[in-house]
């Protein structure tokens, strides 16, 4: 997934996209990076052409650091770097190297991520555990609390995803909490219920969010000549969102 050589020097990532001045993926204004790479197959995916690692970008964490340095006088006191996905656990050993430059200059760094790499596995966890040194706050999707609901949507277990977020409270790590409401999908009551109170049951959990599903990136499904999975799935009304809101105490 990333090319390296021993002692860290000459790591390159594989790069999606930038979003210079972005003001939703954690506080205040941020530089965003988009890393290319993710194992789940989400059915309500907006960036479908993050999956494979192929026709991305390369870059090293000095010079990604460089240009993402150029905008600090938009972040002000509460704003900073965040790196999102695809999936940037894929390229942990980039986004380590990335967010120590970051702290050197006192950044604030965010790390958006479905946590579907982790475990608690060597090599895996020594890097996880270092990575965290150097980020200040962790956006974690819980796509799902049943098991096969979230193997329907993804493709995979969410058993990993649930024990790093008990992990990240036990180290004491501040959390957000994310949910993507689709309606016939993911909007079950029970289960946002269960999602409740596994938050509640977490210790650093500073924010949840709903994100309403939209289907804005329905196009890049079809552009790489995928049938989209969701097609006839309408966006969830105020009334829908406002419920799942209720429920999980938000």
């Amino acid at each position: 997934m990333q090319k390296q050589t021993t002692g860290g020097v000459d790591i390159k990532g594989y790069v999606n996209s930038i979003e210079t001045f972005g003001l939703v993926d954690g506080p205040g204004v941020r530089f965003v990076v988009f890393m290319q790479g993710c194992n789940m197959r989400c059915k309500y995916c907006h960036n479908p052409e993050t999956w494979k690692l192929s026709c991305a970008e390369e870059w090293t964490p000095k010079d990604l650091f460089n240009k993402a340095y150029r905008y600090k006088t938009y972040w002000k006191d509460n704003g900073g770097i965040t790196v999102s996905g695809g999936e940037a656990l894929l390229q942990i050993d980039f986004i380590t190297e990335f967010f120590k430059l970051a702290k050197e200059k006192n950044i604030q760094t965010v790390l958006d991520t479905s946590g579907n790499p982790f475990t608690r596995e060597e090599e895996f966890y020594s890097k996880f555990v270092e990575l965290m040194k150097y980020t200040d706050i962790v956006i974690l999707d819980i796509k799902e609390m049943d098991e096969e609901k979230h193997k329907n949507i993804t493709g995979f277990t969410n058993q990993n995803i649930l024990d790093m977020a008990r992990c990240l409270s036990d180290m004491g790590k501040e959390m957000w909490i994310r949910r993507v409401l689709v309606p016939g999908l993911t909007d079950d009551e029970e289960d946002l219920h269960k999602t409740k109170e596994f938050i509640d049951s977490l210790k650093t959990v500073s924010k949840v969010e709903i994100l309403p599903y939209h289907t804005l990136g329905v196009f890049k499904w079809e552009k790489l000549g995928i049938k989209y999975p969701l097609d006839g799935v309408k966006v969830p009304s105020e009334e829908e969102i406002e419920k799942a809101k209720k429920i999980l105490g938000i």
